[in-house]
């Protein structure tokens, strides 16, 4: 990825911050802090297509809910 493509960025990289009006200082994160998080939000994409492979409901709608929120904490918690 060039460093002048600002329409996205991977969340892995030490340069996230130039698409984003939230959060205006980031800390550079640690190779580990980086595999964690990784690590996460491939865990949380695998629940959330096993669920897609059980078909579709309310209440499985609300379990990939939860989990991209569950996912979203956790990282929130490494790149704090």
């Amino acid at each position: 990825m060039s460093t002048n493509d600002t329409t996205t960025v991977p969340s892995t990289s030490d340069e996230r911050t130039v698409n984003n009006v939230m959060r205006h200082a980031y800390r550079v994160l640690s190779d580990e802090e980086k595999a964690a998080m990784s690590a996460l939000k491939d865990q949380g994409l695998a629940f959330v297509e096993y669920c897609d492979c059980l078909g579709s409901s309310r209440e499985l709608a609300l379990a990939k809910t939860k989990m991209e929120e569950a996912v979203m904490w956790a990282v929130k918690h490494i790149t704090r």
